[in-house]
């Protein structure tokens, strides 16, 4: 009988945490130039998160020195930033997988965890990034290190274009209030 009872507590518990996952997170994506999927529920559930589309042969580029920097100054505190590869504007990021996942390495020192290849926009955006839209108000990304800031609840805090670098203050401003807040 109390194996039984303790079964079925954990049981319980697995489903309550299930529930508790947003639906905006409850979705799964290969890492990039991976095999298996991982649950983003699972992976971030509790974490604030900053999601940024990504491309290799962009203006903005240069801005995943400054992700990586983020995350490894927030990691230790729930805080991640995650990245999903996009082609949808002017075919800035037409590589392979194996060549984006290659070019951030060594080019950047990217650390922080990047995914498959995805669309952003309206037309063709994957369930996530149509997700975040509307949440956000309706607004998908209009360009390349479009970013939006997901709380601890799996809530999205806030969006921010492309031309909001890393460690503007607003954006670090943002972070830091969603660290703090209670979990």
């Amino acid at each position: 009988m109390r194996r039984f009872s303790v079964i079925w507590l954990a049981l319980g518990l697995a489903s309550t945490s299930a529930l508790a996952c947003s639906d905006l997170l409850n979705a799964e994506y290969r890492p990039l130039a991976g095999k298996e999927k991982v649950n983003l529920c699972k992976q971030y559930e509790g974490k604030v998160l900053l999601v940024v589309n990504t491309a290799s042969k962009c203006g903005f580029t240069p801005q995943y020195e400054g992700l990586e920097a983020l995350n490894a100054k927030y990691a230790d505190q729930g805080f991640a930033v995650i990245g999903f590869p996009s082609n949808d504007f002017k075919q800035q990021e037409p590589g392979s997988e194996k060549e984006i996942q290659d070019f951030c390495t060594l080019t950047y020192g990217v650390k922080f965890p990047m995914f498959e290849k995805v669309h952003v926009t309206k037309e063709q955006a994957t369930p996530l990034y149509a997700k975040l839209a509307e949440a956000s108000g309706g607004r998908y990304p209009t360009w390349n290190f479009y970013k939006y800031l997901i709380g601890r609840d799996g809530k999205v805090i806030g969006d921010y274009p492309s031309k909001v670098t890393p460690d503007a203050p607003e954006l670090v401003g943002a972070i830091e209030k969603a660290i703090a807040a209670p979990k």
